[in-house]
């Protein structure tokens, strides 16, 4: 079992944060991780990059049926063994790699002459890309300790006007005191390919939540709606120019009212 531990490689490595991993090795990573500081560092890093280009490019992202069938044609006359981890991992990345490659391609070249008819089908896109983007960002973020946001609660005033500087649009923070929850702080981050901001809330027992905001392309609004994956609930919604997104793995019920009085709290004009 000692050896196992100590032969944690760099592929391995790369299979864990691509999820690619058997729970068996999975455990054995992190079991080495947990000895291993500085790499498990470099891990959380992978994880929030990875999180950031499946966020960006999601907008864009396709997928289509045949897509499986061809990675399979191509790893059997590749790899002789359909099973082999190796394969299954190398055809992802693949696939991976040449979405993101596709994507840059497409909205660096051809933006201007395929996006803009298309301006509806964009926002669609775009409004229901916020719910996987805030619950990633929760993900990534809520289980940080050290590293959970770039500015705290003892600098509201600042981080209110640096992430509202980014988004070009006037922010409050709000605040969620009545409810139990307390600021944490806050970061910049991508959203739909454009800065976005994430404020971070905390409860007595240390459970947090986390409140998304992006740009809205076309100032289309949307009512409250609700989004479920693995556990975690977001209620997100879109008035103007910026789209909202309320995170947690609290009751639907609470987490409702969270999104109601950020609603509430956002309607206010802000603080100069």
């Amino acid at each position: 079992m000692t050896d196992e531990l100590n032969t944690v490689s760099e592929d391995d490595l790369n299979a864990y944060v691509d999820g690619f991993l058997s729970e068996a090795d999975r455990a054995r990573v992190e079991q080495w991780l947990e000895r291993n500081p500085a790499r498990a560092e470099d891990v959380r890093q992978w994880q929030a990059q990875a999180a950031e280009l499946r966020a960006m490019f999601s907008p864009y992202a396709r997928s289509d049926e045949r897509d499986r069938a061809l990675l399979s044609a191509t790893n059997v006359s590749e790899v002789a063994t359909s099973g082999d981890r190796w394969t299954e991992r190398l055809g992802s990345r693949i696939a991976a790699g040449l979405l993101l490659f596709a994507a840059g391609a497409l909205t660096g070249l051809y933006a201007p002459h395929i996006l803009t008819p298309q301006r509806s089908e964009q926002v669609a896109q775009v409004t229901e890309s916020l719910p996987r983007q805030a619950q990633s960002a929760f993900l990534i973020y809520a289980s940080e300790v050290r590293h959970a946001v770039e500015v705290g609660p003892d600098q509201q005033t600042h981080l209110a006007n640096w992430l509202g500087k980014r988004l070009d649009h006037p922010l409050n923070i709000p605040d969620l005191s009545s409810l139990g929850f307390s600021l944490v702080g806050g970061r910049l981050l991508p959203v739909n390919g454009k800065a976005g901001a994430l404020f971070m809330y905390e409860d007595a027992s240390g459970q947090r939540l986390t409140v998304l905001l992006g740009r809205n392309p076309d100032n289309r609004e949307t009512s409250f709606r609700i989004d479920s994956s693995g556990g975690v609930e977001t209620f997100y919604w879109i008035d103007g120019p910026i789209g909202y997104a309320v995170t947690g793995e609290v009751p639907r019920a609470l987490l409702q009212k969270v999104a109601d009085e950020c609603y509430r709290q956002f309607e206010k004009p802000a603080a100069s």
